[in-house]
């Protein structure tokens, strides 16, 4: 008989049920017990409940390759094009070959989504049924909370199915909405979608702009998901007027160009940065923090990770992106440690940037670029970010698919590395990724294909009596 394992996390704020199988945990009893009445009496309580799930999401969750939300974004960076890994950490992820069910790849992306879901769900439960919280406060915590869950639950539904416009009908991951121990069968794509939608688009409406440090989900950062969302479902309209909810719909504030080449590594110096995930020397994932500590060739890394010479050939002279350098060691232009970037600057308080105001002012120009009768807004926006970035650029006159296509190469251009922007784009719009250049290895992505995404864990299957063994058929 299949069982479905209880989790009860404890310390100061941790109590919680979740479906899939943790058989390392190994069912912990809990030490010590925090009241409902003592976490959801005040504001302070409530949030030193949510600081302990951000903190869970920042960790070390299993390895170095499957450790926090950094390390989900970098998978899937290195399954593209630009990006060549060595035969290291994530060098299953480059190869396309990390998706079977039993597989650490698989086991992380789905167990460390529904973990946080689990602890949202206890959260949302406590707050609203708290009699000691305003109305107010309700909103801002409830506001954060609906966000992290519509997030987690946006990349369950990336990562397990194909993507949202391939067919809705697909079954997806299963919908946890309240506390239980009892497993729940998959939900289709359309279901998910419509949770998603739902939790996000709460969130925008009763979040707060205020937040304790990034880290958190705001009114703003949670508009960015949403834009994100309606990017994959191709609504064109709810993409841009969400976007420009999340970065202010004024480029000139948006954008800082002098911070591009400082590090990427402190969130509160970047008024770019939306939504990050913060380390600290004492509350550090230390090596496992992806990008930084594969990417960095200047400090003591794995010095892992290296730039598609193709990739950088995309980049002008003048433009404060183009910080790649080429080996004085390594001259063959076949080898695929030929070139590295100083984007990212290792140290064990690196901050992981997860979300920009720069991709939501690409998402704004391609939502233009799509609606009949904005082209030329898409130029004014599409320009205006590429003006900051290079003092050199000149507009756009493409049209059309071209200028789609430009606009595309802009976000791998601006985002590369940080949240698997190419794989991203590739499975939304249903487009294949061809590698060229300097790669290591040459395994190419056929539109719609199944490498885009993950089967079943099966843990999962062996603990849940309503997902069926033969779900990862044809998958």
């Amino acid at each position: 008989m299949k069982k479905i394992f209880l989790i009860i996390m404890t310390g100061l704020v941790f109590t919680t049920t979740i479906s899939c199988g943790n058989d390392f945990l190994d069912e912990p009893q809990p030490t010590d017990q925090v009241t409902d009445a003592t976490i959801y009496g005040s504001v302070e309580g409530a949030t030193a409940y949510m600081a302990g799930i951000v903190r869970r999401t920042r960790g070390q969750y299993t390895s170095t390759d499957s450790g926090n939300l950094g390390s989900m974004f970098f998978a899937r960076t290195v399954k593209g094009n630009d990006i060549i890994q060595a035969n290291n950490w994530f060098g299953f992820d480059y190869d396309n070959d990390n998706r079977e069910p039993t597989y650490r790849r698989t086991v992380f992306t789905w167990q460390f989504p529904y973990d946080i879901i689990g602890k949202l769900n206890v959260f949302i439960k406590g707050v609203n049924n708290s009699t000691s919280l305003s109305a107010a406060d309700k909103d801002y915590l409830l506001g954060q909370a609906y966000a992290f869950r519509g997030f987690m639950y946006f990349q369950l539904s990336m990562e397990f199915q194909h993507t949202y416009t391939y067919d809705k009908t697909l079954p997806a991951p299963p919908i946890y909405t309240d506390i239980t121990t009892e497993g729940k069968p998959m939900s289709t794509q359309e279901e998910m979608y419509k949770l998603i939608l739902s939790d996000l688009t709460t969130a925008v409406n009763i979040a707060s702009s205020a937040r304790i440090d990034k880290s958190y989900f705001n009114k703003e950062s949670a508009a960015a998901v949403l834009a994100q969302v309606h990017q994959v479902m191709g609504n064109w309209a709810d993409a841009s007027k969400y976007a420009k909810i999340a970065y202010g719909n004024n480029v000139a504030t948006a954008l800082d160009a002098t911070a591009y080449r400082n590090g990427f590594n402190d969130m509160n110096a970047n008024k770019e940065w939306l939504f990050a995930s913060p380390q600290s020397e004492d509350q550090s994932a230390y090596y496992w923090t992806a990008p930084f500590a594969f990417i960095d060739h200047t400090t003591t890394s794995y010095y892992a990770t290296f730039v598609n010479a193709d990739f950088v050939s995309k980049f002008s002279n003048t433009d404060v992106r183009n910080i790649f350098v080429a080996s004085s060691t390594i001259t063959n232009p076949a080898d695929f440690r030929r070139y590295t970037t100083r984007k990212f600057k290792f140290n064990f308080g690196s901050d992981v940037p997860l979300i920009r105001t720069a991709e939501m002012i690409l998402i704004d120009a391609e939502a233009l670029a799509r609606t009949p009768g904005k082209e030329a807004e898409a130029h004014d926006l599409l320009y205006a970010l590429q003006k900051n970035r290079d003092a050199n650029a000149v507009k756009s006159t493409n049209t059309g698919a071209a200028l789609i296509d430009e606009i595309l190469l802009e976000r791998r251009k601006e985002l590369y590395a940080e949240n698997g922007v190419e794989w991203f784009d590739a499975k939304r719009l249903r487009k294949g990724i061809t590698r060229t250049g300097n790669h290591r290895i040459f395994k190419n992505l056929s539109a719609d294909d199944k490498r885009f995404f993950l089967k079943v864990p099966q843990r999962e299957i062996d603990a849940n009596e309503s997902i069926d063994d033969t779900v990862n058929k044809d998958r």
